[in-house]
């Protein structure tokens, strides 16, 4: 990273964006590694299980995915956009935002085991879902992570995360070579999570404080849940359109079709990592600027928006152009039925670069109140038209149903919600023109 600090210092910035650069610069590099990583042992399980079983490991992750949302609560964003205002009363923050999330996951397990006794007929399928629930729990550590992406310092993060995708993917890799059962390669996922808690706790404990330290304050947690519950709806919204239709395609046609739809996600997961990053890296610096400045707010905003949808855009092309090679050199002929779904579905990122990006502005706006509705037209719309779309043209349209569903949602539905209209104007116009005011602003940078 020395290297990197000089080049960084070469160029004529503040130190504050040195900081940025050199906090997103760790950000990828970690979401680089660990989606690789995963991608990599992904590539060996797949084609070690094979279509059918490598869909119902994956059929079991995305139901949990559905529920993990309620034990979230919609926490998250407002954690960072408070810890990033109010770093003082960090302990205060943490601790009650970290109590609440114990508290949900507890109730969202609970919700996970009466709806797989109920609607989940095959008794193997029930006890892995409910096996992988478990994950909720160690998923409340997150807290930890979201006070390091508040005060813009990943660096701690992404080593906690490599390690964990290093010693997650050597699990794996054992299990291979001892041709273990599908049943060890979904708990090796959930001891993977077990390892992400215990690392965050070594960082915040080594770099920050001891988590002992930390308090719950009844005042506080009834104001994040008050602040955070427009967000659990929009959240569950954004869960359901993302994730409902594995759960669908492998109700409605097979787990071999979620084993094809889930390889071409695989590298539709990658190009979404920029806005991602982006978004959470960002965030801290335009909550100052916007409280400070709303002049140099709207000009970073913009800039944000520019980079992001274009760097999506161009990701896309790319890796849809390359898909017929990326598929049959990785996962291999038997997975030749991904291509077409890859070359369709890896569109769908740009839709979510867009939710990413508003969703960042609407948080530190204070304008939560309304996104329920954005994401609930594009729940709406990707149920009805996988509805219409599996029976007819089977897992080719659960993949055109992702990709006008990501649209909707993070673009059109902006025009019909009079709260958000200037956003679909400044992300119409970042569209059209976005491409541009980036190599201008890149010329004038350079000159």
């Amino acid at each position: 990273m020395s290297l990197i600090n000089k080049i960084i210092s070469r160029f004529n910035i503040s130190t504050t964006q040195q900081k940025v650069v050199k906090n997103l610069v760790w950000a990828v590099v970690g979401k680089i590694v660990t989606l690789l990583g995963s991608l990599l042992v992904g590539i060996f399980v797949a084609r070690y299980l094979g279509p059918e079983q490598y869909g119902l490991m994956n059929y079991v992750f995305s139901y949990i995915a559905v529920f993990q949302v309620f034990a979230s609560f919609g926490l998250d964003s407002i954690e960072i956009r408070e810890e990033a205002h109010r770093n003082e009363e960090k302990n205060k923050l943490i601790g009650t935002a970290f109590l609440l999330k114990i508290l949900f996951a507890i109730i969202t397990i609970l919700l996970v085991v009466v709806s797989v006794w109920i609607f989940e007929a095959d008794t193997f399928t029930r006890w892995m879902i409910i096996m992988y629930s478990l994950s909720m729990i160690m998923n409340s550590f997150g807290v930890i992570r979201n006070y390091f992406t508040s005060i813009v310092w990943n660096e701690y993060i992404v080593k906690t995360e490599i390690t964990r995708t290093i010693v997650g993917a050597g699990i794996k890799v054992a299990l291979l070579l001892i041709q273990a059962d599908l049943f060890w390669f979904i708990l090796s996922t959930l001891f993977d999570t077990i390892l992400l808690a215990s690392g965050y706790i070594v960082s915040y404990k080594s770099k920050i404080d001891n988590i002992r330290n930390w308090t719950f304050d009844k005042a506080t947690a009834l104001y994040l849940i008050k602040q955070s519950f427009p967000l659990l709806l929009s959240g569950a919204a954004v869960v359901i359109y993302q994730k409902i239709d594995q759960v669908m395609l492998g109700n409605m046609i097979d787990k071999t079709a979620v084993g094809y739809y889930s390889v071409a996600g695989k590298f539709a997961e990658i190009c979404l990592f920029i806005p991602t990053i982006l978004a959470q890296t960002i965030t801290p610096v335009l909550v100052k600027a916007y409280h400070n400045d709303l002049k140099d707010y709207q000009k970073k905003s913009a800039s944000f928006m520019n980079i992001t949808i274009w760097g999506t855009i161009i990701i896309c092309i790319v890796i849809c152009l390359i898909s017929r090679p990326l598929i049959e050199y990785t996962f291999g002929t038997e997975y030749a039925a991904a291509i077409t779904l890859l070359q369709i579905m890896i569109f769908k990122t740009i839709g979510y670069a867009s939710a990413q990006i508003t969703g960042a502005l609407i948080v530190i706006e204070k304008k939560q109140k309304y996104v329920v509705i954005r994401n609930i037209i594009g729940c709406v719309v990707c149920i009805g038209l996988n509805l219409l779309l599996i029976p007819r043209y089977g897992v080719t349209g659960v993949a055109i149903a992702s990709v006008i569903t990501a649209i909707c949602t993070g673009y059109f539905s902006h025009l019909f919600i009079p709260t958000y209209r200037s956003y679909f104007y400044t992300q119409t116009y970042s569209f059209i023109l976005g491409w541009k005011d980036l190599i201008v602003g890149i010329f004038n940078r350079f000159k």
